[in-house]
């Protein structure tokens, strides 16, 4: 499977590629991602788990950066281990160009599946790869979104009735998930 697209995000250069590099940002942005540790130079360990159609499984991972010309381009390469699920392994050339006060990400993405993965047919998994890539890109732009006041604390208004931390919650929720 091979895939390009570009997306816009809306911080210079030098954040985007230090958000791509930290393993807690990846974490939060990288969908059904529960662990992600290590560095840019040692590579990272990463544990992800996800549905692709009737499969569900969790992912095992390494991931490697090379190539590294900082605040520019970067080549990240991956593989994971899903059990009887399979696996999938690939790897993606990333760009960022100044766009402005923002930063283009172009990318450039070849990856392989196997086990049951690769009997569910390359529609499926072309979509569910889409699907994911929209989604990483959309958790990393929320990344750098500026944080949203409570209505009720902007009025000087008391907290809402679902307790002191919903606030919190809710804004955290929206961040990950870049939903409302």
């Amino acid at each position: 499977m091979k895939m390009s697209d570009e997306k816009r995000i809306g911080a210079p250069p030098a954040a985007v590629y230090a958000a791509i590099l930290d393993p807690d940002v990846l974490c939060a942005c990288v969908p059904g991602a529960t662990e992600v540790t290590g560095s840019p130079g040692d590579g990272y360990a990463a544990v992800v788990t996800q549905k692709v159609g009737p499969v569900k499984a969790t992912f095992k991972g390494q991931v490697t950066m090379s190539d590294m010309v900082e605040n520019q381009s970067l080549t990240i390469d991956g593989e994971g281990k899903g059990g009887a699920a399979g696996f999938a392994k690939g790897g993606a050339s990333v760009t960022l160009t100044p766009d402005g006060d923002g930063t283009l990400l172009a990318y450039d993405v070849e990856a392989k599946v196997g086990g049951k993965l690769a009997q569910l047919g390359s529609r499926i998994i072309d979509g569910f790869a889409k699907k994911m890539a929209d989604q990483f890109f959309a958790n990393l732009q929320a990344h750098f979104a500026p944080p949203e006041e409570d209505a009720g604390d902007a009025a000087g208004g008391e907290a809402d009735s679902g307790g002191e931390d919903s606030g919190a919650k809710t804004g955290w929720l929206k961040k990950i998930t870049g939903r409302s």
